[in-house]
């Protein structure tokens, strides 16, 4: 490093007596003891993460309440203040969003007197204060009402973004009665007495923070944020799952981890030399912050003036003559120390600088300083970056990635980097926070219709109930969105059916086909064998014709893998469309549903259709007995392992219900004796306008861009064939007003049915953390932030949750009924339920169930989930029909 081969012989020499004295080679750190600190330090992060752990741990992890990082759309004149060391300083930060993505920075100085940081707290806030009034009128701002950032460089537990209590000083600071208080609300009161100025506090944070978020605005992949000067610390963004000290666990925030106290627990005893020992016992916290002791600048220079000392009472500097310099705590300084090691300048700055202290060195001298210099300064370095290590291996790992790329921001003497440093992150902290206020608030006013309140719920439940009794009246059951179809289905299992029944299950994309063997007596049982076919959209769109033949087809494969081809048995037909029937047996469809549109089919006789398309193909016959709708099925199924189940709930594709109705009620057949079982078809229930006060633009567009516009509203509130659209539509809304993907549309995002409801499913799953729910985002092409992925997340919950009510209040409308047809005060009753939306989406049913309950207080239901309810269930009900024919035949 430009030493003379002299002073490399003399440097040789040192280093044979560095190793005969222990507390020097003692200062030298090996990777294999770095490693070992760097796990320390990993240790008391997660204990510091912890609620019941964070008590005992010695780094802090303090929350900073900061959620974000800049995104480059922040704009507007922000001031802030900087209070944490020798100076403090008052700033005017203008930010634009010019698409340049661009500051301008205006400062001012002001020194902080040992009177002042040493003083009562009421002065020191005081001196702020005057100090920012002063800084405004020479800035011409006092006329302008401006939104302040804080930052207050030390220790703080905060609960809002606004408000910090101080933990304890540091760094020299020993104002009085400040400690245990909101340093926030202390400087609000101040700069209330300048009643000349109009300042809103608005944001208050760290200096590692600041210094985060103002190389975060320059450069997205900043994450965490370093000082490394008079005092030392770090920050970083830490996903909130792992925070147990803050309520909830969706997206991000910033850890102010308060380093400097690492250690005081004793954990770096090993690694103490007596050196720092003494510098402890000398400081103003003894016992306290003992990691910064041995890293930060503050205490650099004391580090090594105790080491000279030490050196020349052994004879080893300066002859063994103890200046009063070296005798005189802090005469050496880290500037002292920085100066003396340049070697590239030779021995010219030591030499100077020793001189100035009154040692006179020798040549020999000036190379051991340098030495000791160095020593001390790269344990420093090592300390700091064994640290930081832990905190990005934390980082890679939240992530669940092989390799990070990640920017740290950093600041401070040792390592200057950044101009502007913490002061400016105060602003930018601001500023993100009033972006975010103004993002909260249109995000809000997006998802407003979406909440429902109790008393709009029961205004659906109400109004369900009238389209209820206008479904079963003869002269209103034309008009009448809910058709309350008949079944003809009048019995429920009783434990009697026996035999081999064939089923049919059509209502989605897939086809199924099923043999269903049923024993009755002591040793009942079901047992099911199936082959599932797939319905191509050309078919489904096709004609009838074309769409029977295809499902005879699939049941001539069916029978011929079976070996059953010659066998003529009996069918039950589940048919997951509104159908109207005039027998068990007979079904004219009254309209398709569910993305179903073959032609020649409405208006007809579904059974006949099946009969035609077997003939055609001349190859068996089967004995169609029944044909039934999915919901029927579903609550058929339940109703064999529960007696008390009488209702019938799907909640997957399509959304319906049925249940068991008196004779008496039923005004459009025949008879007042015994239960029918109606299939409501309430996806209709809307129709005629009568919740259109609780439609949203986004429910408009979605029903206006379906096959069937204008038909199934209901349907298209509560469905998993409509929810993902829902949530694509409003996706594309925010997108628009710049609050999503950075305010670009992706072509994905563009394309129908893209986001399919089984994302909604993933997404709000609380197993799934952020980084999988981007991973999901961009399977479909969205490229999301951390925030993104929290505002699509909501957007699903929003949507998925008012489904889940409004099924809700359609259902307890049912219930209600039901307790009234039996003149009871309390109505025990089971709902046998199916479809993949209440199986699978990880807060639907429990959503339903409350909304229910809430609804219909005098109601004890019990939800029963339906093992393979559609198919299962037509085959009990051609068994249970084929048993009531014998009996009416008898």
């Amino acid at each position: 490093r430009g030493v003379r081969s002299s002073q490399l012989c003399s440097f040789s020499s040192l280093c044979e007596q560095e190793e005969k004295m222990g507390y020097l080679y003692h200062m030298r750190l090996s990777d294999d003891v770095l490693l070992d600190v760097m796990g320390r330090f990993r240790a008391e992060m997660v204990k510091g993460l912890g609620r019941d752990t964070n008590p005992t741990a010695t780094v802090k992890m303090l929350p900073s309440l900061v959620r974000s990082l800049p995104d480059g759309s922040e704009k507007g004149d922000f001031l802030a203040v900087d209070l944490g060391g020798s100076q403090f300083r008052a700033l005017e930060v203008k930010v634009f969003n010019d698409g340049k993505q661009s500051s301008q920075l205006e400062s001012k100085f002001y020194p902080t007197p040992k009177e002042v940081i040493q003083g009562s707290g009421a002065e020191l806030f005081s001196y702020v204060a005057d100090c920012l009034s002063d800084f405004m009128e020479s800035r011409n701002l006092k006329h302008k009402k401006l939104p302040l950032g804080f930052t207050f460089s030390f220790p703080c537990k905060q609960n809002k973004l606004e408000e910090g209590v101080l933990l304890s000083w540091t760094k020299h600071f020993k104002a009085r009665g400040v400690q245990g208080t909101d340093v926030a609300s202390s400087l609000r009161k101040a700069l209330q007495k300048h009643k000349d100025i109009d300042v809103d506090v608005l944001a208050m944070v760290n200096d590692t923070v600041g210094t985060m978020m103002t190389c975060g605005y320059d450069d997205p992949r900043c994450e965490v944020g370093l000082i490394i000067g008079t005092g030392t610390n770090a920050c970083y963004m830490e996903d909130m799952r792992h925070i147990d000290l803050v309520e909830g666990d969706e997206g991000r925030m910033c850890i102010n981890t308060e380093w400097g106290a690492f250690g005081d627990d004793g954990a770096l005893d090993d690694l103490r030399t007596e050196f720092d020992r003494e510098l402890d016992l000398g400081s103003l916290n003894p016992g306290k912050q003992l990691f910064e002791k041995m890293i930060s600048s503050l205490y650099l220079g004391e580090l090594v003036r105790l080491i000279l000392l030490k050196m020349t009472k052994e004879g080893l500097l300066f002859n063994g003559k103890v200046s009063a310099a070296l005798l005189t705590k802090g005469k050496i300084e880290m500037k002292h120390v920085s100066a003396m090691e340049k070697y590239k300048e030779g021995l010219s700055n030591t030499k100077e600088i020793l001189t100035e202290l009154n040692l006179f060195p020798s040549e020999d001298d000036c190379i051991a300083v340098q030495h000791v210099c160095t020593i001390v300064s790269f344990r420093s370095a090592n300390l700091c970056a064994a640290a930081l290590a832990a905190i990005l291996t934390r980082l890679r790992e939240n992530k669940k990635l092989l390799r990070l790329r990640t920017t740290v921001g950093i600041d401070g003497g040792l390592y200057k980097t950044h101009p502007q440093g913490s002061a400016k992150g105060a602003a930018m902290v601001t500023a993100v926070a009033y972006r975010l206020a103004a993002q909260r608030k249109q995000i809000d006013a997006v998802l407003a219709p979406f909440l429902l309140s109790l008393e709009t719920l029961r205004d659906v439940k109400n109004k369900m109930r009238t389209e209820l009794e206008y479904g079963l009246k003869r002269e209103t059951q034309d008009r009448a969105t809910v058709k309350m179809l008949p079944t003809y289905v009048c019995g429920t299992p009783d434990g009697t059916e026996n035999g081999k029944y064939l089923a049919l299950d059509l209502g989605g994309t897939n086809f199924r086909v099923l043999l269903v063997k049923i024993r009755s007596g002591r040793r009942r049982s079901v047992r099911m064998y199936n082959k599932i076919f797939a319905i191509p959209l050309e078919i489904m769109q096709g004609t009838g014709e074309e769409l029977f033949d295809h499902i005879v087809q699939c049941i001539a494969d069916f029978l011929e893998y079976m070996g059953i081809k010659g066998a003529r048995l009996p069918l039950g037909f589940t048919f997951s469309f509104p159908c109207r029937q005039a027998s068990i047996g007979k079904g004219t469809l009254v309209g398709w549903t569910k993305g179903f549109k073959a032609t020649d089919c409405e208006g007809e006789d579904v059974v006949d259709m099946l009969r035609e398309a077997i003939r055609r193909r001349n190859e068996f016959d089967l004995d169609i007995v029944a044909v039934v709708n999915d919901t029927v099925g579903t609550m058929m199924t339940c109703g064999y392992e529960d007696p008390n189940c009488e209702i019938g709930l799907i909640a997957g594709t399509g959304s319906n219900v049925c249940y068991m109705e008196d004779m008496k009620n039923i005004e459009i057949v025949e008879g007042n004796e015994g239960k029918m079982c109606i299939n409501t078809e309430w996806g209709g229930f809307g129709d005629n306008g009568c919740i259109d006060n609780i439609r949203t633009k986004y429910d408009k567009e979605v029903d206006e861009g379906s096959l069937n516009a204008g038909k199934q509203r209901y349907e298209k509130m509560t469905s998993g064939m409509y929810l993902g659209e829902i949530v694509r539509q409003i996706l594309i809304d925010l997108t628009k007003q710049g609050l999503l993907f950075r305010g670009q549309i992706s072509e994905s995002l563009r394309k129908r049915g893209i986001f399919e409801t089984k994302f909604l499913s993933q997404i709000e799953s609380d197993r799934l953390a952020l980084l999988q729910v981007r991973r999901i985002l961009q399977q479909l092409g969205l490229d999301s932030t951390c925030e993104d992925s929290i505002i699509v997340k909501e957007v699903c919950g929003a949507v998925s949750r008012r489904a889940a009510q409004l099924c809700g209040a359609g259902l307890a409308a049912i219930v209600e009924k039901k307790r009234e047809n039996r003149g009871v005060e309390h109505l025990q009753i089971t709902v046998g339920v199916d479809g993949t939306l209440y199986k699978l989406h990880p807060h639907f049913s429990r959503i339903l169930q409350e909304t229910v309950k809430e609804l219909a207080p005098r109601c004890d239901v019990t939800f029963m989930l339906s093992e393979d309810g559609s198919g299962k269930g037509a085959a009990l009900i051609t068994a249970v029909a084929k048993r009531l024919h014998n009996i009416g035949q008898k």
